[in-house]
Parts: C-alpha cells; sequence; structure tokens
C-alpha cells in the first residue's frame, strides 16, 4: 500500500507539474504587438485602445512614440535589429523603407476599400491611416460677432479678399484676427510645400530650383503664396514675438473666438476641442491669386502603417487583424472617426465625421477638391528650411532672403524615392 501510495503521489506530481508546464507554455503564446504612434496628437489614444485591444484580443500590444523625425527614429530601430511589428510613417518613408521592410499587403480585404494605399514594384506596403488636409482654419462664429454678417468661406478666395475681411474684423475690434505657427514643420512643410504642390509638376520645379532654370523669388506661385503669408503675419496675435508662440496657446484663442484664422490642418481638432471651443468652424484654402488652386485644400492620405517582413509570422498575422479592426469592425471605425477625430480613407466607413475640421477636409475631398500633397521632400526639408522661415516670421531676413536660402538648401538636396 506504501509502494502504491508513493506512486500515485508521484504520478500526481507529474500531472501537476505538466499542467502548471503546459499552462506556462499557452501564456507565452500571447503574441506581443509593438506599435509605432508618429502621430502624437493621438498618443493618449491609442495607449487607452491598446489597454482595452489586449483586454479583449489575445495580444498584448504597446505602442511607442519618438519626438525625433521619423526616419530617424526608423533607422536607429533598423539599425539595432529591433523593428516594430506595426510602424506608422510617412509616405515618403514607405518609399524608403518599403521594399525592404514592409510585408506585402496586397491580398488584405481593406486594399479594396480605399484609394489612398502606397504601392511600390506593384506590391502594396502601405495602409492610409487617414485623410488629412492643410488650410486656413476658421472660427465663423467669431467673424459673424464681430462684422454682424454670415461668413461664408467661399467668398474669400484671394489674397485681396482676405486682407479686405481682416481689415473688416479689426475695424469691428478684433485687432490682431490671425494665428501663426513657429514650428519648424509647420513652417518648412506645410506651408513651404504648398509651393511646389501649387506646381502642374512639382518634381520639375524642384529639378528647375537646383539647375538655376528656376528663380524662386521671381516664381509667381511662390509670390502669391508669401502675400498671404504676410498679411497672416502682419495680423498675427503674436507678432511682436513670433517665435515665442505656443502652439497650443494660438488654437486656444481660435477655438474661443479671439482670432479668427489659423493656418494649419485638421489635426489640429485634437488640441482645439479641449478648450471652450465655438460650434461653428472649419477649414478653407489658402486665399491666393492661383485659380486653380484657391478652391482646394491640399492634402490626401497622411500617415501609414507598414507591417515588419521580418518579424514572427504569429506578429504578422496580429498586426493584419489589427489592421482589419480599424476598417470593418465597428469599435475600430469609432475608434478611429470618433476617438481619434481622423477623417477615414475607407469607403465602406461610414460614420459621420463628427469634428467641423474633418468634416471640412471629407467635404472636400468628397468633390474631388485636394491638391495632392508633395511627399517626396528630404528627411531634413522641414527642418532646414523651417528655420529659414521662422527667420522670414521673426523680421529676421526678408523675402529674397527667405527665398535664396530655400535656394540653397535645394542645390545639395535630392527627392526622395517614389
Amino acid at each position: 500500500m506504501k509502494k502504491r501510495a508513493i506512486a500515485l503521489l508521484l504520478t500526481l506530481t507529474m500531472i501537476v507539474a505538466l499542467a502548471c508546464c503546459s499552462g506556462s507554455a499557452f501564456a507565452a503564446k500571447k503574441v506581443t504587438l509593438t506599435i509605432f504612434n508618429s502621430k502624437m496628437e493621438i498618443q493618449s489614444q491609442m495607449e487607452e485602445m491598446a489597454e482595452e485591444y489586449s483586454d479583449s484580443h489575445d495580444v498584448d500590444i504597446e505602442v511607442y512614440y519618438s519626438s525625433d523625425t521619423v526616419a530617424a527614429h526608423m533607422s536607429t530601430k533598423y539599425a539595432s535589429n529591433d523593428p516594430y511589428v506595426l510602424s506608422m510613417v510617412d509616405a515618403k518613408d514607405i518609399f524608403s523603407l518599403g521594399p525592404d521592410h514592409a510585408l506585402d499587403l496586397t491580398g488584405e480585404p481593406w486594399v479594396a476599400e480605399t484609394s489612398q494605399a502606397i504601392s511600390v514594384d506593384g506590391k502594396v506596403l502601405g495602409f492610409p491611416v487617414c485623410v488629412e488636409a492643410r488650410g486656413i482654419l476658421y472660427n465663423a462664429d467669431a467673424i459673424e460677432k464681430v462684422t454682424g454678417e454670415a461668413f461664408d468661406p467661399a467668398s474669400v478666395r484671394t489674397t485681396e479678399d482676405f486682407q479686405a475681411l481682416i481689415d473688416k474684423l479689426i475695424a469691428g475690434g478684433m485687432e490682431t484676427p490671425t494665428g501663426l505657427q513657429k514650428e519648424d514643420w509647420s513652417l518648412g512643410a506645410h506651408y513651404l510645400q504648398q509651393v511646389y504642390e501649387m506646381h502642374d509638376d512639382p518634381d520639375a520645379f524642384i529639378a528647375g530650383i537646383k539647375d538655376g532654370s528656376v528663380v524662386l523669388a521671381d516664381d509667381p506661385v511662390f509670390n502669391a503664396l508669401m502675400d498671404t503669408f504676410d498679411v497672416m503675419k502682419d495680423n498675427n496675435w503674436m507678432k511682436n514675438a513670433p517665435l515665442s508662440a505656443v502652439r497650443e496657446d494660438t488654437e486656444m484663442m481660435l477655438a474661443e473666438g479671439d482670432i479668427a484664422f489659423k493656418f494649419g490642418g485638421n489635426w489640429d481638432w485634437a488640441n482645439i476641442s479641449a478648450f471652450d471651443y465655438s460650434e461653428n468652424m472649419g477649414m478653407m484654402p489658402v486665399p491666393t491669386s492661383l485659380d486653380d488652386y484657391n478652391t482646394k485644400l491640399v492634402g490626401g492620405g497622411s500617415k501609414y502603417f507598414f507591417i515588419d517582413n521580418t518579424v514572427s509570422e504569429e506578429q504578422q498575422q496580429a498586426a493584419k487583424d489589427f489592421l482589419n479592426w480599424l476598417v470593418f469592425e465597428e469599435d475600430g471605425q469609432e475608434f478611429l472617426v470618433n476617438t481619434c477625430a481622423l477623417v477615414p480613407a475607407f469607403a465602406n466607413i461610414t460614420l459621420p465625421v463628427s469634428d467641423p475640421l474633418g468634416a471640412s477636409v471629407k467635404s472636400y475631398a468628397d468633390t474631388g477638391s485636394l491638391t495632392d500633397d508633395y511627399r517626396y521632400a528630404p528627411d531634413d526639408h522641414y527642418a532646414k528650411n523651417g528655420i529659414s522661415f521662422q527667420k522670414y516670421l521673426a523680421g529676421q531676413i526678408d523675402r529674397a532672403g527667405l527665398a535664396a536660402e530655400i535656394t540653397d538648401y535645394w542645390a545639395t538636396a535630392e527627392v526622395g524615392a517614389h
């Protein structure tokens, strides 16, 4: 009996041990999905989503953000052989990183629902996170309160129209009706790149700057956009110290009606919505003398996910499942459209865009009124030219000096692969 008892005890011990090992192995199978987020405006939303998604799916999501440029950060990750499973990057990064590092997503069901996916050599590599656009943000309530007249953004097409309305606002008591951001990406990418985008062939225009056949200081598009920029600069609420302007302060003033206009994009809503914002706000094209462009916002697919092609098959599948969740599941769509206040790039997502800036972008996109954004500027373009633009904003150089510094930049810079 004693021997049988010992044998039984040993058997039970082995069963318990095997069960424990089996349980440990099962737990170890839970997939980790690392996500790089390059949109700082939605970092907190991404982190909250990660917790909820991890609880309801058999994955552990970890979301990361870096203040470095996307290209620099991704280069560091690949140099250390430590890739993210899923990375949100800019369009140009899909062209530069995709051929070597991105998984082919051609067969994924969401591909049929969008016109904004990025393909390289016949392979779909980039998943469009959203549609974004740039233009002039306006507070219609503030304008109407001061002027006593209904505001129709379509009535402000030219720089002269813009100046006339600003003069009317000043006469009505709004001392400084505009706001400008000092950030290099706002000046050196979002505003400056309109000069390229508002040419029929941006590549040819840039090539002309490089070889000297285009004199930027004499270019009609450059001067038209700078005329409008000057109106905003001269009427900027921080015109006496423009490089001390805090972005959130400018967004608060627009939201609450202390100023009427700000150059920016629909991504600004993530910050504006935190304030006591006016009900009637929206976006309109940058007013200029450029008749083919002053009825359109500049934009398109913005930020793209790609899946690393070296991580495990389980991680790749988890990333695919996550992307399909965003497009096809009700809670995924809700996360994109309402939680993150993004304009979706997929035809099957019919949730109304609730924020007024996003709604403006969607209305322009639905009518084909978006000028394509130029995605192929070099990685250092906005930083270096942003510094030049900051000098111009602060009155340290004039327009000719700004044109000269941009021309000097292009003497050695090369556009990205596309």
